[in-house]
């Protein structure tokens, strides 16, 4: 049985670790998550050049919505670090610049800043702004957070981005989580107070 084209859902993203994560956190859902690539969408091309994660992930989502007709869902997240004043926050994909191209680096990078930083000034949070855009213009905003601390060495294989050097209460790195992390991560949180939305889209078809 096909899924009806109004439960269609493309990810305005081609990372491999969102699709996999938003995927399983739509799982039992009257909603099917496509790609660009399956949404036919490749060549859309968004600059995110906004100063907060709102503006980014509805410059993505209403880009993506438009070029496929169909409900499009975007994500703008970053680390926001105490000690570096909020630091790198909406620059988190982009911290460094150019030359650092890679999440090892990114996260090598993070921790040299914070070299002799004690424990109790490495306060950190990821932070979520999810944006749900419809064809028709319309578009829902909500957020999620998961708050931690910055570790002193990467740990795990699980997650991507800065999930290896961010370390929760518990003392276990968000790689280190696996599964788990589709419970208690920053993006499962505001996927749960979007599913509200998405729950009443999919009843008034």
């Amino acid at each position: 049985m096909t899924t009806p084209a109004s439960r269609r859902l493309v990810l305005a993203s081609g990372n491999a670790g969102k699709v996999r994560e938003f995927r399983a956190l739509l799982e039992g859902s009257p909603w099917q998550l496509l790609t660009p690539l399956e949404a036919g969408a490749t060549a859309v091309s968004v600059i995110e050049t906004a100063r907060s994660y709102l503006e980014n992930a509805t410059l993505k989502a209403v880009a993506f919505a438009g070029a496929t007709g169909l409900p499009a869902l975007a994500d703008d997240s970053g680390i926001e670090v105490d000690a570096l004043d909020g630091a790198p926050g909406v620059l988190s994909a982009r911290f460094g610049g150019p030359s650092v191209g890679t999440d090892v680096e990114r996260s090598a990078l993070l921790l040299r800043r914070l070299e002799g930083v004690p424990p109790a000034r490495r306060g950190a949070r990821f932070r979520a702004v999810l944006v749900l855009a419809l064809p028709s213009g319309q578009a829902f905003a909500r957020e999620g957070t998961l708050e931690g601390r910055i570790a002193t060495a990467p740990r795990g294989t699980n997650g991507f981005g800065y999930d290896p050097v961010f370390e929760l209460p518990d003392g276990r790195t968000v790689a280190e989580l696996g599964a788990e992390k589709d419970r208690i991560s920053h993006r499962a949180r505001a996927m749960r107070a979007m599913m509200d939305v998405l729950n009443t889209l999919a009843a008034a078809d």
